[in-house]
């Protein structure tokens, strides 16, 4: 049985070679840069809707989308 999440959770993690802190807490997960209070946050009901994936998808670029030759 998984442990339930009920209080905030602070771990460590390199991106890039920088320092940064992720928060997971009961209300969604929070990732930012070590030394810094504001960074980048997104709810579990935006995850588990699949609002996370099309806002991913929104911020590709265009040229990224386009096929080979075009």
């Amino acid at each position: 049985m998984p442990t339930k999440l009920e209080k905030t959770l602070k771990r460590e993690i390199v991106i890039n070679g920088e320092p940064h802190i992720a928060t997971i807490s009961p209300e969604g997960v929070k990732v930012t840069k070590k030394g810094f209070r504001k960074g980048n946050e997104i709810t579990w009901a935006a995850i588990a809707s699949g609002d996370a994936k099309l806002n991913q998808d929104l911020n590709l670029p265009v040229e990224a989308t386009k096929a080979p030759g075009e």
